[in-house]
């Protein structure tokens, strides 16, 4: 078939040493051994502190996916005032902030301001100066019992506070009559009746109308 037009010459190559450009993972078993290597090398440079921080729990995005929760980003500056932290200290106990996300509903702020301060009541802080014990740091005993490993925990996000969704078959649950409030056995009676009742005001009044003019014309 002949060029047509001002169009570029093609000049395919189909000689190419292509073998030399395949990528092999052939090291992926020593790949596996390295990285978990680096794991346990890094729990025990940063030991008796955790590995990772504190995340809060947000909602997905879209309505899709917005019935899972997830770990977010950081603590809004509203959640660690409710708890009490304050913002310069949050960082360096490993609770991570997040400066942009606001609070846009009451339960979201009340379950990471709970999340914080169960955070909060199981920390172990160490002095800054060994032996020079301030407000706010832990106890002899406790930052004693850390020292040995005794109920320290590497990982926050899975160990200490876990982020789990709720199944669908546990968020569903059956209502009986007697859970009810006082008043409400037939909420659904009423609302049928209420429902009829504002369909048929033309025709009742019609029918009262009608009713009337009978009377009316039996005392003639």
């Amino acid at each position: 078939m002949a060029i047509k037009h001002n169009q570029m010459i093609t000049s395919p190559h189909f000689h190419k040493d292509w073998q030399r450009r395949v990528r092999v993972h052939f090291d992926q078993p020593g790949r596996k051994s390295r990285r978990r290597e680096a794991r346990l090398a890094k729990v025990a440079k940063v030991a008796p502190r955790p590995v990772d921080r504190l995340r809060p729990v947000v909602r997905c995005p879209t309505i899709k996916y917005n019935r899972r929760v997830r770990a977010g980003r950081g603590f809004t500056l509203m959640e660690l005032k409710e708890a009490g932290i304050p913002r310069a200290l949050a960082p360096t106990i490993g609770i991570s902030v997040d400066y942009r996300r606001k609070n846009l509903s009451t339960e979201s702020l009340a379950a990471n301001v709970e999340r914080l301060k169960a955070y909060k009541s199981r920390l172990i802080l160490f002095p800054r100066k060994s032996g020079q014990y301030k407000n706010g740091d832990s106890t002899k005993e406790e930052v004693a019992a850390a020292k040995k490993g005794e109920g320290v925990l590497r990982n926050v996000q899975n160990e200490v506070l876990p982020i789990k969704n709720v199944l669908p078959a546990e968020a569903v649950t059956e209502a009986s009559r007697d859970n009810l409030p006082k008043g409400e056995e037939n909420a659904y009676r009423k609302l049928r009746l209420a429902r009829s009742d504002a369909r048929l005001v033309g025709v009742r009044e019609k029918r009262a109308k009608q009713k009337a003019e009978e009377a009316e014309t039996k005392k003639k």
